[in-house]
């Protein structure tokens, strides 16, 4: 099997406590045909420095420093337009993946012929404490399915450009990797789960993931302003959500 190019999209904002350790997942992954592209969103600490240390010991690691702070959609956007590589990961700046991450993802959708994949992943504190859960994803996800829940982590998911080409993000200021994810089941019927928890995601106590008025704000937006749903229609998913998101939270 050919070891296809794998791009890794990271976008990077004031991370100088994080990046180190995310950055240590990725060159400590067993596939390592890859390239690793930071966009960093003019970052006020020390994270230019630490990654430009990065940037000098190995060639695979790329940054690119936005001129004014754009925010995660730009960051990201101006990555997967870099891009090199047939498949685009996502791996936020305080984020980790486990050392078999790529090589078990890859080796699934190549088999399978899947394109657009995700996985299991586990939780861990800013301390680097675990909580000792996994969040376990839904088997398949759909565009109507995932209107109602997105059950697709944003440091999980690699899509393939082979066959759909490089899919861009919305220009929102929050909640764009779940509108890729919807552009995504709109050219492809579904995306599939590999059943493993290999990844970390980092919970952060002022992470927009954190302050659930504010993500119910920008779910509506979501519905409204991207997807162009009518008020029933949005009503309709915004109350799934609603309810989806109190199981998963309780």
């Amino acid at each position: 099997m050919k070891n296809e190019l794998v791009s890794i999209i990271t976008a990077n904002y004031n991370c100088e406590k994080f990046i180190e350790d995310t950055v240590n997942s990725v060159l400590n992954q067993t596939y390592q045909n890859w390239e690793m592209i930071i966009v960093d969103d003019v970052s006020s600490d020390r994270s230019i420095e630490i990654i430009e240390k990065y940037v000098r010991e190995d060639n695979r690691i790329k940054l690119i420093q936005l001129k004014e702070n754009s925010g995660a959609a730009v960051a990201r956007n101006t990555a997967i337009e870099e891009a090199n590589g047939r498949f685009i990961a996502f791996l936020d700046s305080d984020d980790l993946w486990t050392s078999d991450k790529l090589k078990k993802q890859i080796d699934f959708m190549i088999k399978n012929d899947y394109d657009f994949t995700y996985t299991n992943y586990d939780l861990i504190g800013e301390d680097n404490i675990r909580y000792g859960k996994t969040f376990e994803a839904q088997k398949e996800a759909t565009y109507s399915g995932l209107l109602k829940t997105c059950t697709i982590g944003c440091l999980t998911a690699i899509y393939d450009t082979k066959d759909i080409g490089k899919i861009y993000m919305p220009l929102i200021r929050r909640r764009q990797d779940y509108g890729l994810w919807l552009r995504i089941l709109k050219i492809v019927p579904k995306a599939y789960c590999l059943e493993e928890s290999l990844a970390i995601y980092r919970k952060r106590q002022n992470s927009i993931s954190s302050n659930k008025k504010k993500a119910a704000h920008f779910q509506w937006k979501i519905y409204r302003e991207v997807e162009k749903l009518n008020i029933f229609s949005s009503i309709y998913y915004f109350v799934h959500y609603a309810i989806n998101g109190f199981k998963k939270y309780k």
